[in-house]
């Protein structure tokens, strides 16, 4: 990974869409040149892939949380992710070091709402309990690396 192709990621992470013309204004190459970067990029898994992002807000999904999960006994990271995979209001999870054996962002519509999701959240099987606080504003929201 060299200054070019740290040009092109930055680039398509600002926008996923842009033209190989855009990505190689960006980087300093051609048009052809930028394609070939972004497809070698590609090949070898450092872009992992291109999605559209979609503003919860618009979908009305406006109350947001950040959920700790304490587990009963000690489930598989891939135990834990199919118990969770079916919740859609559980938007990303992650195990984490310390006492939490998780940590779950979630997205819904409302107070209430958001408690249902937290409810089946305890309803898994291998989770013991859980520990919320709901986020008031955001402060820094930068697009992934």
């Amino acid at each position: 990974m060299d200054a070019v192709d740290e040009a092109i990621i930055r680039c398509v992470l600002q926008n996923a869409r842009s033209t190989y013309a855009e990505i190689g204004e960006a980087a300093g190459l051609s048009a052809p040149a930028a394609k070939r970067r972004l497809d070698r990029l590609v090949a070898t898994g450092a872009i992992r892939g291109f999605t559209a992002l979609i503003d919860p807000q618009t979908l009305g999904w406006r109350t947001e949380a950040f959920v700790e999960v304490y587990c009963k006994g000690n489930p598989s990271p891939a135990e834990l992710r199919r118990n969770l995979d079916g919740i859609p209001e559980v938007v990303e999870a992650c195990t984490v070091s310390g006492a939490a054996d998780a940590m779950l962002h979630m997205l819904a519509g409302d107070i209430a709402h958001l408690e249902q999701a937290i409810q089946r959240v305890r309803e898994v099987p291998v989770i013991d309990r859980t520990e919320s606080v709901i986020v008031l504003s955001r402060l820094i929201n930068r697009p992934r690396l």
